[in-house]
């Protein structure tokens, strides 16, 4: 369900209502001391409670991993859940009337909600009822299969609510709409009914089958699978998409693998229901499994809430079938991966097996140990590339290394991309070490050929390209430019007295925040300013952090970034002690990191161009970087204390 926008009001009768002692001792054994409350922080790992709730303040903070806001804020990171989904959960529990900004789809999303409550209640009924059929004497094929041919524990069959469909065209559909009487339309919605297309009527979707339950990360009942018990096709039947379920958005056990995930920052993803499962029932339990589909952003973004490393391991069968479904369930995570963003991971088992075939024969630790040695997923696609291939043919070797080529185009990482060149160089020198340098060249000059300039020997030049300002670029220009942004914030956040001095500043000097997150919560500044029609008189801001932390609360990966900036240690407040001066080197290390891009831009773009084809440009490219040279040279004599003393 797409939910509309949550109105202002909603919100803050939410946070009215929610008292955060409430929500967080729900997770979190507290004790009282003084006028606050401590306890363990559910965000790190911790012997000595440094995690503290104020009843007053209604706000959370952990003095140990920084982590801090209000009860809506703790329920979001706890349970990696979106800001809309929690207000619309603790509306329900606190009885808040919800609202939207957009009046006319408020009674829509009421019949959404009420929909939704009901398919929520009867897939849970029949899960119930599932689970009640393998028990019984028309059940007991489905319940010895799980237990000799899948050799499943009692435990486990429990822990994932197995069950079976009968035999019946009309089984569920008579028990819960003629017993249990439920709406007909409810149960077609949930994707359990079919209407007869001849005489009327309804008929179960599953029949004859072994059902397995699939859940959201809450550990709602949201859809089935159902294995057939016969020769039946498919094999497999999943239930249809419907308002709760989507194929793609959907992990299988991920509801039951999120602890395991975090607790290994690493997610295992098998292919099927019962690989999953079996893994599961040997202790292994961050696994989850693809339903089946190449893996989309939005579900890859589902598993990497929980690994703080991004590690993700893709488990199929090493014959040609299991490469090809690795090759397949990659599908959107290649261009992450590629960007270094996702530590992706392929492990193929031995012998063509699969997860579940892989544990009759074996221990969790053998599985364990396969794990730990898991190509990285480049290095996979190279095996992939050089297997049965013979290097000291010529045929082969020129194929390999086209193949090579493409891959390492791919690579966006810079310092990835290097490694792997002398990688493939490596390779593809067949052991002589002489001819790395070369192999290393030639896969260059494929990957990124050298662009036509001008190199005609200029000795003025020579002469400027090896005398930038301080004969080099700021050695830690990043830290330094991360450093001042963050201070110049947190002083505008915490010192209300200096907003309008900073904002002066960054107008008289047309300065930008550069590093993205930076600039993303000075946006937020600035809106907060203009809808209060206040942008003039910034230093009467009412309750600006706890504004902008609500307003952050829809924004988890800029929240992340920034979160640091609300909160005042002992060192942060011995550096905003010196208010005017930090402001003065913040505002200066920020404009000669400017300049000193501009400079560079320039005098690059000056080398490129070649005078005698292109006069005029020329010129304007030496005007424009000597100008912004005299600039940082001023910049520099004035200067009449270190910034980098001062940062």
């Amino acid at each position: 369900m797409q939910i509309p926008r949550l109105h202002p009001d909603t919100i803050e009768e939410v946070k009215l209502r929610a008292d955060i002692v409430d929500v967080v001792s729900e997770y979190v054994v507290l004790r009282k001391r003084g006028k606050d409350f401590i306890g363990l922080c559910p965000f790190h790992d911790e012997k000595s409670p440094s995690f503290t709730v104020s009843q007053t303040k209604q706000m959370y903070y952990c003095f140990g991993c920084q982590a801090g806001g209000n009860a809506i804020k703790f329920v979001m990171e706890l349970g990696k859940r979106s800001f809309a989904d929690v207000v619309l959960d603790l509306a329900r529990r606190y009885q808040v009337p919800v609202q939207t900004l957009e009046p006319e789809q408020r009674q829509e999303l009421q019949r959404q909600l009420s929909l939704r409550e009901q398919l929520y209640e009867v897939l849970a009924s029949s899960a119930q009822f599932y689970q009640h059929a393998l028990r019984q004497s028309q059940g007991q094929k489905a319940l010895q299969y799980l237990q000799s041919n899948r050799q499943l524990k009692e435990e486990t069959i429990q822990q994932f609510g197995l069950g079976y469909a009968p035999a019946g065209w009309e089984t569920l559909y008579r028990y819960l709409v003629e017993d249990k009487h439920y709406p007909a339309q409810i149960l077609e919605k949930a994707g359990l009914i079919k209407p007869r297309k001849e005489g009327g009527g309804y008929y179960d979707v599953f029949r004859d089958r072994l059902m397995i339950p699939i859940r959201d990360v809450q550990g709602r009942v949201i859809a089935f699978g159902g294995r057939t018990l016969t020769d039946e096709q498919p094999k497999y039947l999943n239930s249809p998409e419907t308002e709760l379920f989507s194929k793609g958005k959907t992990l299988f056990a991920l509801d039951q693998a999120k602890g395991g995930i975090s607790q290994a920052d690493q997610a295992v993803v098998v292919e099927g229901y019962f690989d999953a499962i079996a893994l599961h029932g040997a202790g292994i339990n961050n696994a989850i499994a693809s339903l089946g589909t190449a893996l989309s952003l939005e579900q890859v973004r589902l598993i990497l809430r929980y690994t703080e490393s991004k590690q993700l391991v893709l488990n199929f069968d090493a014959d040609k079938a299991g490469t090809n479904a690795a090759e397949r369930a990659i599908g959107e995570i290649a261009e992450l991966a590629y960007k270094g963003e996702v530590q992706l991971k392929i492990l193929n088992l031995p012998d063509g097996k699969d997860a579940d075939e892989y544990l009759y024969t074996h221990t969790s630790e053998d599985y364990g140990e396969l794990l730990k040695n898991a190509p990285l997923w480049l290095d996979w696609q190279i095996q992939q590339i050089i297997q049965d291939r013979d290097l000291k043919q010529a045929t082969d070797f020129q194929q390999v290394t086209q193949q090579l080529v493409k891959l390492l185009k791919n690579i966006a990482n810079s310092d990835t991309r290097n490694y792997y060149v002398s990688y493939c160089a490596e390779i593809l020198s067949l052991g002589d070490t002489r001819l790395i340098p070369l192999r290393v060249e030639n896969l260059l000059t494929q990957i990124a050929p050298a662009a036509a300039t001008y190199t005609k020997p200029v000795s003025a030049k020579k002469a400027w390209g090896s005398s930038k300002v301080s004969d080099s670029p700021l050695p830690t220009e990043r830290s330094l430019l991360e450093h001042a942004e963050a201070l110049l914030l947190r002083i505008y956040l915490h010192c209300p007295e200096q907003r309008q001095a900073i904002i002066a500043e960054l107008e008289e000097r047309d300065l930008q925040f550069s590093l993205s997150h930076h600039r993303f919560l000075w946006q937020q500044i600035l809106e907060i300013s203009s809808g209060d029609g206040e942008t003039r008189n910034v230093a009467s801001q009412p309750n600006l952090i706890s504004r902008l932390q609500d307003q952050f609360l829809e924004f988890d990966s800029e929240m992340g970034l920034i979160s640091h900036l609300f909160h005042v240690d002992e060192k942060n407040q011995k550096e905003i002690l010196r208010t005017p001066q930090v402001v003065q080197a913040a505002i200066a290390c920020m404009d000669l990191v400017m300049l000193e891009k501009r400079y560079r831009h320039f005098l690059e773009l000056w080398q490129q161009t070649d005078p005698e084809a292109e006069p005029e440009r020329y010129q304007s490219y030496y005007q424009a970087f000597y100008a912004e040279k005299i600039k940082l040279q001023k910049i520099d004599r004035q200067r009449l204390f270190s910034i980098t003393e001062l940062l």
